[in-house]
């Protein structure tokens, strides 16, 4: 199942900071990214984040991007998560994955319930523009290129 070009699936999680934090309140400041990550013991979730960390000043600043991490872990584990990587972005606790199967689904993992990695930009109106989830651990999709991809108006024009 695909959601490219459909409406984003709404939610509220619980961030880092404490507060709720909505994808429908984001929209009302422009685009979204949500990105959806195993847990914090995932090394290759930690390097995604991280390249969306690095331009998210950037994404917010110039074009009014916010980005959504929905991680699938208790709250104390993504702050901690978000403090060892030093992480400019706030995490968003999404323990039993409810907002993940919503997405790109969850799966069994020795770690419990966890979501199966993905990337989606979701315009001002809510619908989503662009949706890749991970075949691999390492397959993902990085805050750089999901800058192109937004200030090309959608467009992937490395295709």
């Amino acid at each position: 199942m695909t959601l490219e070009g459909s409406d984003a699936p709404d939610f509220t999680l619980q961030s880092t900071t404490g507060d709720d934090v909505s994808l429908s309140e984001t929209l009302e400041s422009g685009p979204t990214v949500v990105l959806v990550n195993r847990g914090a013991w995932c090394s290759f979730c930690a390097e995604h984040l991280q390249t969306f960390s690095e331009v998210s000043y950037d994404l917010w600043f110039n074009d009014g991007v916010d980005i959504l991490p929905v991680v699938t872990d208790e709250v104390g584990a993504l702050t901690e998560m978000r403090d060892r990587f030093d992480l400019d972005i706030q995490l968003l606790a999404d323990s039993d994955g409810a907002v993940a199967d919503q997405y790109s689904g969850t799966e069994e993992t020795s770690h419990g319930v966890t979501g199966i990695a993905a990337t989606y930009v979701v315009d001002e109106d809510g619908v989503v523009q662009y949706e890749q989830t991970a075949d691999h651990p390492a397959d993902r999709t990085y805050g750089n290129w999901v800058r192109y991809f937004i200030r090309n108006d959608y467009e992937d024009i490395f295709a």
